[in-house]
């Protein structure tokens, strides 16, 4: 009865930041501010997501699932060097930014 709580919880809140997320990739004026939606909110939604799984399946009698535990360290690792590859990316083609984008002073020349 408890777990049953724990996983809607839990899947409520990574739909929550899953859609915030998305909704942030769509309505962000430009491409510096546009990757914070996938890679911070959706990041932790996805992680939500599979504990959710992982206590789902560890009280229906199938064990531990080994599986969503490397999936969430996959995710959590290679989507802030995936972001921050991206950035870099963006910064040496010289993508122009927003007028209010902070953080622009602190780019440095190639």
């Amino acid at each position: 009865m408890i777990s049953e709580w724990v996983v809607s919880i839990l899947l409520l809140f990574g739909g929550t930041f899953i859609l915030i997320g998305s909704i942030g990739l769509i309505k962000l004026p430009d491409f510096f501010m546009r990757l914070h939606g996938p890679t911070k909110a959706t990041t932790l939604g996805m992680a939500s997501v599979l504990i959710a799984a992982m206590v789902y399946f560890a009280n229906s009698g199938h064990g531990l699932s080994v599986k969503e535990i490397l999936i969430t360290i996959f995710l959590l690792i290679t989507a802030p060097i995936s972001g921050y590859m991206l950035i870099k990316s963006a910064i040496h083609h010289k993508l122009k930014a927003k007028e209010g984008t902070k953080g622009l002073d602190n780019v440095e020349d190639d």
